[in-house]
C-alpha cells in the first residue's frame, strides 16, 4: 500500500537526475530528512547519517526480503558473521593479490596509450572490476560477461523499483553459484584452493555456511561490489584528466596516492545511498520517523556537508580523512575495504605509470551515470605517453 505522506521531493526528477551532488546539497540544506516514495525518508547530513549508523538497534540493515549475509543483518547475529569474513581481506591477502590485480591493470591499459580517445569505463573501469573481482574469487573468465548482464539488470531494476525483475536476477545469480559450488564438491580434493572454496569450508555458530548463506556473501562480493569499483575507477580518472596540477602533484609525490584516492572519492562517490529500517517511532532531523518506515542514508550529501567538510566541493589533498564516509561506519563499516582500496590504488599507479597525459576528449567528455548509480557511464580519454611522437591522430 503506497504511503499517505506527502513527498518533499522527487528523486527521479529531471532536476535531481541532471545532477546528483547538486541536488542533494540543495536537499541537505532545505530539508535534511526528506520523504518520498521511491526512498522512504532520506538521510542527508553527516551527523544524521552517522547517527542512524551507530544506532542499530534503531535503524535496522534488516532491509531485504532475502536474508543478506553479513551487510543486511543485525547484532547479535551480525557478528558471528562478520568476523568468518574477515580474514579474506587481511593484508596477508592483499599482498598475495597485489601482483594479480596490478597485472589485469596494465594488460588493460597499455594497449590504449597514444591510440586516441577510447571510452575508458568501457575499456577498462568495467572489465577491471569484472577481471578482479573474478580472480579475487577464484571464477573462470566465462562468468565475466554474465555478472556484466546482472550488474545492468540490477540497476535498471533497482532504479525502476521491479521487485519481480530483482528476484528474477537472484534466481538466475544463485543458480550459478550453485553451479559453482557443485564443481568445488564434484572435484573433491582436487578443487582449487580458492576463496570461492575457503568459504565454503568457513564455520560460523558451529557449522558450515549454508548454500543460501554463500550465494547471498558472494552475490553481495560481486554485483554490488563490481559496480561500485567500476564508477569508483571511472570517477578517478575524470578527476585527474579534468585537472592537470592535481595529475602533476600526485605523479611527483606518489605517496599521497592513498589519501587523494579517499578524498576524490569523497566528493563525487560511488555509492549513492544505503537502506535502513525503523525499527520503533523516532525523531531524526526534527521528522517524526515510524516504526517500520524505511530509511535512506545519502552518501553522496553526507560526504559534502559544509557543516564537517570545509568547501566540500574541492578536492584538498591535506584534509583531514577521519569523518571520510567512504567506506562507512559503525558495526557495517565495508569489510571489503582493503581489497577496494588495493584495486583503486594499482589503478591509479598503473594510470599514471602508462601515461603521462590524462586527457578527456574535448568534443564528447563523457554520459554521466544516475539514480541508482553515480560516475559515468561513459568516459573519452586520451592516454599519452611521453613520447609525442607515437601519438595517433584521432
Amino acid at each position: 500500500m503506497k504511503d499517505s505522506r506527502v513527498p518533499d521531493w522527487d528523486p527521479t526528477s529531471d532536476s535531481v537526475l541532471g545532477n546528483q551532488c547538486g541536488a542533494y546539497d540543495q536537499m541537505r540544506r532545505r530539508c535534511p530528512v526528506a520523504y518520498s516514495d521511491l526512498l522512504g525518508w532520506s538521510v542527508f547530513r553527516h551527523a544524521d547519517v552517522v547517527h542512524v549508523l551507530q544506532d542499530p538497534a534503531t535503524f535496522s540493515s534488516a532491509v531485504s526480503q532475502h536474508r543478506s549475509v553479513p551487510s543486511g543483518m543485525d547484532p547479535p547475529e551480525h557478528g558471528a558473521y562478520r568476523r568468518s569474513i574477515e580474514p579474506y581481506f587481511s593484508e596477508e591477502r592483499m599482498r598475495s593479490f597485489a601482483p594479480v590485480c596490478r597485472q589485469i591493470a596494465r594488460a588493460l591499459l597499455e594497449p590504449r596509450v597514444d591510440q586516441g580517445p577510447f571510452d575508458y569505463v568501457e575499456a577498462f573501469a568495467t572489465p577491471f572490476a569484472l577481471r578482479c573481482q573474478c580472480a579475487f574469487l577464484g571464477w573462470p573468465d566465462a562468468l565475466l560477461e554474465p555478472i556484466r548482464q546482472w550488474a545492468r539488470k540490477n540497476r535498471e531494476a533497482t532504479r525502476a523499483s521491479d521487485r519481480t525483475a530483482q528476484a528474477e536476477i537472484a534466481r538466475e545469480f544463485r543458480s550459478h553459484v550453485a553451479e559453482l559450488l557443485a564443481s568445488r564438491r564434484r572435484a573433491g580434493a582436487d578443487a582449487p584452493d580458492d576463496v570461492t572454496l575457503r568459504l565454503m569450508q568457513t564455520r560460523v555458530n558451529g557449522g558450515t555456511l549454508s548454500d543460501e548463506e554463500l550465494g547471498s556473501i558472494l552475490r553481495n562480493w560481486t554485483v554490488g561490489e563490481v559496480d561500485s569499483l567500476a564508477a569508483a575507477v571511472g570517477i578517478l580518472a575524470h578527476a585527474l584528466a579534468s585537472d592537470g596540477t592535481l595529475q602533476g602533484r600526485l605523479r611527483a609525490e606518489p605517496q599521497r596516492l592513498p589519501g587523494a584516492i579517499d578524498e576524490i572519492l569523497r566528493v563525487m562517490g560511488p555509492l549513492v545511498l544505503n537502506r535502513r529500517l525503523a525499527t520503533r517511532d523516532v525523531e531524526l532531523g526534527g521528522r517524526h520517523i515510524s516504526k517500520g518506515d524505511r530509511l535512506s542514508l545519502m552518501w553522496l550529501s553526507a560526504n559534502r556537508d559544509e557543516r564537517v567538510f570545509e568547501k566540500p566541493e574541492e578536492i584538498r589533498l591535506e584534509r583531514e580523512a577521519q569523518q571520510n564516509l567512504l567506506y562507512g561506519a559503525g558495526i557495517h563499516v565495508c569489510p571489503g575495504a582493503p581489497l577496494a582500496r588495493l584495486e583503486l590504488q594499482l589503478a591509479m599507479e598503473e594510470l599514471l605509470r602508462c601515461a603521462q597525459q590524462i586527457e578527456l576528449s574535448v568534443d564528447t567528455p563523457g554520459q554521466p551515470a544516475t539514480y541508482p548509480a553515480n560516475g559515468w557511464v561513459s568516459l573519452a580519454l586520451t592516454l599519452v605517453s611521453s613520447d609525442p611522437a607515437k601519438r595517433r591522430i584521432a
